[in-house]
């Protein structure tokens, strides 16, 4: 070592001695130094080829191995005891041929219901009598729950619940697999969730025809009722015998399919879980930070998971397809979209995850396992990491302060061969690192900024059918923000003391600190999706540590080929990893609501990728000379992607069957009724509830006519729930982004309620009872408005409710049977006078699968092919009394 420091002393001695005095226009040896460095540089063309390799490398790798499937096995492989997924594939085309399934209708209540329970049945006969009890149970439940901002009341739902049980165990510990067969109107349901079904019917029966031991009983639930919303699973977890054994769940559902399959909700607070699904899952999917987004409640979908969690106090693991989420609840939910390597992939996991969770000791005492969260992600489907959140923590810390470490250690060496003062190498850092916030502002904002002028101009959702725009729109400006900065302080720069190479290592070096110091906000914060950050600095600081412990870290650009190789593993992570959200989630924005900018969540997901898999990659392009001509090249892709995507058919966001507008609306009748009796309107139309960004807009240049097509904004200011038959919650939620377009032809709806105030009864205390009773529909919105000098003190609605809304919503459906909607309400009046109005009803009845009178139907015909209706007529009438 101190030969080592004796010789870097003789150098610097013999270099100082040496060096001339500059002069202000800088001294012919600096001059000279310059021009060396540039001889040191790679060619021009290079520079393209350096990024190229990075573009095929994700290519060629990640996209095969995202989109990658297993064979898909056959019945001659049945006697082996695995998952058959052409047995599945089978029941799901019959699932399929049975048309939709919506809660209250033949298809679910009777046709699917037969189905299935011939299937259970026949599964049954075959089992192992010598290894397993198998019961089935044909539930039909009634119950209700407040749901964000409405009760749920559902009467008459079915669940086929199975329950298979080991010989001779005496654990009394069940394990549940749960997921849906019902769906939303004009959906056939084989991705969401049919593929899921059929996927837990080929395990049952596998489980059941193998000669194995198992610890605990599993309970396979079959529910009727998730899309309405999660009312099946509410019924069976409150209300079943066997429901209260259950102690941890497996839910399968779907916002896709025809893909693998991903876990994005885990326990809460038991990383045991996690631990069998590493050790048993055979083609891994998972990720901590999906669980985190989802857990926001930002994302427009929900699952029965949270149901068991709530009032089942159940643990466990939330698994969905999420590939092709453009068919997600349309039409276009079809069998020819699920391939058979879909359904093995599934089934192959969920079997291996069942006979590990039926063996879990852990599932005997779930509390005594409950030790806090986990960190989990897989790398490309090919490997499992997990760890719990406190030695995340730890990890998160210790690599954040091991890179700040290595990098003064850095400039230290950069200053010893460079014969110069550590303090004037620190000098020159502070000022990068200053240059390196601005670039990490621009490649984040630049993106930022396209997706805000973009959707100022009408323009959102360019990409929802053509994803390689992004590539244009979002990732080059990203690029071109991380790496202007650095070129023009290398470009500009007239320093000969600190060679190029160390100066863009020192570049490098503050794009690490910015990453140590957001992962250690970040850790303090509690974001456990800290560990993307965290791994990405792994990869930087070892290359760092091999570079300094060899002295390639002194040797001109030879540390860059240590670095690229270590590059490798977080781009192919990052890349997928961020892809993997951009397959999900680009879907989604197309069902997002008008009230959001969707572009800004996509153009985040793109800068985010772009800088945590490629931001120590961008800055590598000064080792090439005339890097001007990869910004330069940055900027005219993004300049042609623009133009494209504005100018051209390519960035219209729809096209027919593949990435369909959604189209929800309703054929309404609507009156009202004053105190007295008399109607004071008496309307009819339609009402559009848009599901994206871009409106109406895209129609206008379609055969309808939407003339007259208004917000219904103004009338939620003055009238009960804004006067029309709001379905469910999420159109609630979404008044007063609801448009309205009158119709002179009057709708008469297949069925209008008579709500009937069937007594009244004083309750002393200046206290009224009013019992009411209607006839309605399957599905049923009613909305209650007191007026502001009276008071409700209790109903037989559930008395939580009291007092979380001005305007208080039912949401009432039927299952296999419609029964009478029979309530009552007490209300209270200081002068305990209830011969004037006391309160508002309105009563939305809603006759889903039914397609109207002929004018609606002519309507419907003239509406683009790239729109997916969904539309059926319903009554509103609004009642005083």
């Amino acid at each position: 070592m101190w030969q080592v420091l004796r010789s870097r002393f003789d150098s610097c001695h013999n270099k100082i001695s040496d060096e001339p005095i500059e002069g202000n226009g800088g001294s012919a040896s600096s001059k000279n130094v310059r021009r060396q460095e540039l001889n040191f540089r790679g060619p021009w063309y290079l520079a393209s080829g350096f990024l190229l390799f990075w573009a095929l490398l994700f290519f060629a790798v990640v996209i095969p191995l995202f989109y990658h499937l297993p064979k898909g096995l056959t019945l001659e492989d049945a006697s082996k005891g695995v998952f058959i997924a052409e047995r599945a594939q089978n029941h799901l085309y019959e699932f399929d041929e049975i048309g939709t399934k919506v809660v209250g209708s033949e298809g679910n209540e009777i046709k699917t219901v037969d189905y299935l329970m011939s299937l259970v049945i026949e599964i049954q006969e075959s089992c192992l009598d010598e290894y397993f009890d198998v019961e089935v149970d044909l539930q039909e439940v009634s119950g209700s729950y407040i749901h964000w901002t409405m009760i749920n009341q559902y009467q008459g739902v079915q669940n086929i619940v199975i329950k298979l049980s080991p010989k001779n165990s005496t654990s009394e510990a069940y394990l549940l697999v749960n997921s849906h067969f019902d769906s939303k109107p004009t959906s056939r349901s084989a991705g969401d969730a049919g593929q899921m079904i059929v996927s837990i019917l080929e395990v049952f029966r596998v489980m059941c025809t193998t000669e194995q031991t198992i610890q605990h009983t599993i309970i396979f639930l079959l529910n009727g009722a998730e899309e309405n919303p999660l009312q099946a699973s509410h019924g069976f977890i409150t209300q079943h015998k066997w429901a209260k054994n259950c102690k941890a769940v497996v839910n399968l559902d779907s916002a896709g399919g025809g893909g693998s399959d991903i876990v994005f909700q885990t326990g809460p607070n038991s990383p045991w879980l996690v631990e069998h699904y590493k050790k048993s899952a055979i083609h891994p999917l998972a990720t901590t930070m999906a669980e985190e987004i989802f857990q926001t409640g930002i994302l427009p979908s929900d699952t029965d998971f949270g149901i068991f969690v709530k009032y089942g106090n159940l643990i466990g693991l939330d698994i969905a397809q999420f590939i092709n989420g453009f068919t997600y609840h349309t039409k276009y939910d079809r069998f020819a979209n699920i391939p058979r390597g879909s359904i093995q992939s599934t089934g192959e996991n969920l079997l291996s995850l069942v006979r590990s969770l039926s063996n879990a000791t852990e599932l005997d005492n779930t509390a005594a396992y409950a030790t806090g969260h986990v960190i989990f992600f897989d790398f490309l489907g090919l490997y499992f990491i997990s760890y719990t959140e406190s030695s995340g923590v730890i990890l998160n810390y210790s690599v954040s302060g091991i890179a700040l470490i290595l990098i003064f250690v850095s400039i230290w060496r950069t200053a010893s061969i460079s014969c110069i003062s550590p303090g004037y190498v620190l000098s020159w850092f502070i000022l990068i690192l200053v240059l390196e916030i601005i670039a990490f502002v621009l490649g984040f904002g630049l993106p930022l900024a396209v997706a805000y002028v973009f959707d100022k101009y009408g323009l959102s959702l360019t990409y929802f059918s053509t994803p390689a725009l992004l590539i244009g729109l979002y990732i080059c400006p990203s690029l071109l923000g991380l790496s202007f900065p650095s070129y023009i302080y290398l470009k500009l720069q007239r320093s000969a003391k600190v060679a190029l190479a160390q100066q863009l290592q020192l570049v490098l070096h503050g794009h690490a600190v910015i990453l140590a110091l957001l992962g250690i906000g970040l850790t303090v914060y509690g974001l456990r999706s800290t560990y993307v950050v965290t791994w990405t600095l792994i990869f930087y600081e070892t290359p760092l540590a091999i570079n300094l412990l060899t002295t390639l870290h002194d040797r001109g650009f030879s540390w860059t080929g240590v670095l690229k190789t270590f590059q490798i593993i977080p781009f192919l992570y990052n890349s997928y990893l961020i892809y993997t959200f951009l397959v999900t989630l680009i879907p989604m924005m197309g069902r997002f609501g008008r009230g959001t900018n969707p572009d800004l969540i996509i153009s985040a997901l793109n800068a985010l990728g772009t800088i945590l898999a490629l931001g120590f990659l961008i800055p590598l392009i000064n080792m090439f000379r005339r890097p001007s001509l990869i910004l330069f090249s940055l900027l005219a892709i993004s300049a042609v992607t623009i133009y494209t995507a504005t100018s051209t058919q390519i960035g219209f966001p729809y096209r027919p069957r593949t990435n369909v507008q959604r189209l929800p609306y309703l054929q309404v009748r609507r009156t009202f009724y004053e105190y007295d009796g008399t109607v004071v309107k008496d309307e009819s139309g339609y009402l559009f509830n848009f599901q994206d960004r871009r409106g109406p807009a895209p129609l206008e240049n379609s055969k309808v006519n939407l003339t007259g097509l208004v917000s219904i904004a103004a009338d939620c200011d003055k009238v009960m729930m804004c006067g029309y038959p709001l379905y469910d919650h999420r159109w609630v939620k979404n008044r007063e982004q609801i448009m309205w377009l009158p119709r002179e032809a009057e709708i008469v709806p297949p069925f209008v309620p008579v709500l009937e105030l069937v007594a009244k009864t004083d309750l002393g205390n200046n206290t009224m009872r009013y019992e009411f009773n209607t006839t309605t529909t399957d599905h049923t919105s009613v909305f209650i408005q007191p007026e502001e000098d009276v008071t409700i003190v209790n109903w037989s609605l559930l008395l939580a409710y009291i007092g979380q809304q001005t305007t208080y919503h039912l949401y009432y459906s039927s299952g296999k049977n419609i029964l009478p909607l029979t309530f009552y309400i007490d209300f209270w009046k200081l002068d305990g006078d209830f011969n004037v109005p006391v309160t508002q009803l309105g009563v939305g009845a809603h006759s889903i699968g039914n397609e109207g009178d002929a004018i609606s139907q002519e309507f419907a015909s003239q509406l683009p092919t790239f729109a997916a209706l969904v539309e059926w007529p319903a009554s509103y009438q609004r009642f005083i009394f």
